[in-house]
């Protein structure tokens, strides 16, 4: 009975009929692959509450359209394609962000294929490889303290080209100067640099000797914005 309210208007002999049961059943697999998924998400990592509930409704809403698309693959590169758009839209996130986006899209391709065993088995085996990656922490303790982002405020009448660059090179094995603003009715120049600082540098050092060429103004080291671990 449920079948017949269900049924499709365009539904031929050809077209098969998805059964009430068998939508449910992919929906509840989906639903609890994304849970999979999110619960790995939360291991040592960042992560926001909107973020999460996205990465658990995101196999389902895959799984349904490639269902109602008969298991096209066809359609479902389009479905991928029209996702890809969409995220790369809205804010830029990490690679972690988006790798994750892109696994739950595959396992809900995979669920929507009718494919549930592998689907299962497929967020398992990368939730799992997930919190290994993150317990091993590689690269994290080495590199990322050494990548920062510079601001220093100078005056005016400072010649701002290569004033710092003795400071720099000692301090860093990589630096760029990456954008000039002035600011305070033009009285004085903000400069921000792109750094990549020497193993066992002293953040503190570094900053004294700046604020001997720039006259004790305003100086900010921070965590590079856009870090080369990001996509």
């Amino acid at each position: 009975m449920l079948d017949f309210f269900f049924r499709g208007v365009f539904n031929t002999d050809i077209s098969g009929v998805i059964s009430f049961g068998d939508f449910l059943l992919c929906m509840g697999c989906s639903l609890l692959i994304g849970g999979i998924l999110a619960f790995s998400c939360r291991y040592q990592g960042r992560y926001t509450k909107s973020f999460l509930v996205t990465l658990m409704l995101l196999p389902a809403v895959v799984c349904t359209i490639i269902m109602m698309v008969s298991g096209s693959v066809g359609a479902g590169v389009a479905v991928a394609g029209a996702f890809s758009l969409v995220r790369f839209r809205s804010a830029p996130g990490t690679g972690r962000e988006i790798t994750m986006l892109f696994l739950a899209m595959g396992a809900g391709l995979i669920a929507g294929m009718g494919y549930l065993a592998f689907a299962l088995l497929f967020a398992l085996i990368m939730s799992v490889m997930n919190v290994i990656y993150n317990r091993l922490d590689f690269g994290e303790k080495k590199n990322s303290q050494r990548y920062r982002t510079l601001s220093i405020m100078i005056p005016e009448s400072l010649d701002y080209g290569g004033v710092f660059d003795e400071v720099l090179r000692h301090y860093t094995t990589d630096y760029t100067l990456t954008r000039v603003k002035t600011t305070n009715m033009g009285s004085l120049f903000r400069l921000t640099y792109d750094l990549t600082l020497r193993e066992d540098v002293s953040e503190k050092e570094l900053i004294d000797q700046l604020r001997c060429r720039n006259g004790n103004l305003e100086i900010m080291l921070s965590c590079q914005e856009s870090a080369p671990a990001e996509l």
